[in-house]
């Protein structure tokens, strides 16, 4: 039985399976599987509460699961200390101890385990020199910026020289700007050193930016295991085409009768990609993508053509964002920034299949 376990997990940094955890009468995560390969970045991505941070926390060993077990690197740590575990991990809050320089934080850990005094000046100097932190050495946290802070607490990780790194919403505290600096560092820092890294975050652009895969969870479970873009081009439910997007999809309720959706707007569905064959009728959702929306002269060429008032535009510099609606529900169309449209004005708009959702009404799974 062992030898089958260890086949199984041939190539696969951490595996989950069947894991349970409850808090009393409230199932936090609910048989929960999930394989993460050797040198993946994994994001877990999802709303607040959702059980992304929770199941770090079991990976982790922070939480003890009600059920099922925990792999890493082969091994069964499901029982086991966190220090056992083989892993390094960074929080949101950056915890560095105030009276010591950013050297004697990253070295902290290491001297406590009795590292050789060598091998702690190499680990020290590796992780400095990947976070670019040489310059810094001798400051204490109190003379850095979020930024730096940040990357402190993420070296700290980095000298334990473990195959896998847990992120809990490490930017999140940071604003835009280091937020956009620091995914940078990440994806070069995971480029460099090809460990494995799962990745918690609510913040859909950096799991687009940094994810090799991305598991979308609602409720403690996975809605939605993929690369970002088959996330983003074919959504597997309503939810997900909903939670990805800024803005999200848009959503047109209808139904489809005689290889046609039929709403308040027309859209033949010759060409579609089908999940699992073609549907004849049924109430259905038809979603299309804020920029897959054409306007004036293009939208006379696309499959389903009709006309809107524009309500609001909203310049957001490289995009104008215009704001209408189709059958009583808002409606998002994204342009190239330029544009010269105006509140008020009625224009054509046209889509085509080829860049559409068909969600079914009633389980609210892609068709």
């Amino acid at each position: 039985m062992l030898d089958q376990t260890q086949t199984a997990l041939d190539g696969i940094s951490v595996s989950i399976r069947d894991l349970q955890l409850s808090f009393g009468a409230v199932d936090v995560l609910q048989d929960l599987n999930l394989d993460i390969a050797k040198g993946e970045f994994l994001v877990l991505l999802g709303a607040s509460g959702c059980g992304k941070s929770t199941l770090l926390n079991c990976i982790a060993g922070l939480l003890e699961p009600t059920g099922g077990q925990i792999f890493i690197e082969g091994q069964n740590v499901t029982w086991a200390e966190p220090s056992e575990r083989g892993i390094g991990m960074v929080f949101q809050s950056y915890a560095l101890y105030p009276q010591m320089t950013v050297k004697g934080n990253l070295s902290f850990g290491l001297k406590n385990a009795r590292v050789p005094k060598d091998e702690i000046e190499r680990r020290v100097a590796r992780a400095a020199e990947l976070l670019h932190l040489q310059p810094l050495l001798d400051r204490k946290p109190a003379a850095l910026s979020g930024g730096q802070r940040q990357r402190v607490a993420i070296g700290r990780a980095l000298v334990r020289d473990v195959d896998v790194f847990l992120f809990d919403e490490p930017l999140s505290n940071l604003d835009a700007k280091l937020r956009a600096e620091l995914r940078v560092e990440l994806k070069r820092l995971h480029q460099s050193l090809e460990n494995t890294m799962i990745y918690v975050t609510h913040d859909q652009i950096e799991a687009m930016t940094l994810a090799d895969r991305i598991a979308i969870m609602r409720g403690g479970v996975i809605q939605q295991l993929a690369q970002p873009l088959e996330i983003y081009n074919r959504p597997a439910n309503l939810y997900v085409a909903g939670f990805i997007g800024a803005p999200p999809m848009n959503f047109i309720r209808g139904r489809i009768e005689d290889s046609e959706f039929v709403g308040p707007v027309r859209m033949p569905l010759t060409g579609y990609g089908w999940s699992e064959g073609p549907w004849t009728s049924g109430d259905t959702v038809f979603g299309i993508r804020p920029e897959h929306v054409k306007i004036g002269d293009d939208a006379r060429h696309c499959a389903c053509q009709t006309e809107v008032t524009i309500e609001v535009v909203e310049p957001m510099g490289a995009d104008t964002l215009l704001w209408t609606r189709i059958g009583g529900d808002e409606f998002r169309i994204r342009l190239d920034g330029q544009t010269t449209i105006h509140e008020g004005q009625t224009l054509p708009i046209g889509f085509d299949i080829d860049c559409a959702s068909l969600f079914d009404a009633q389980s609210e799974q892609r068709i």
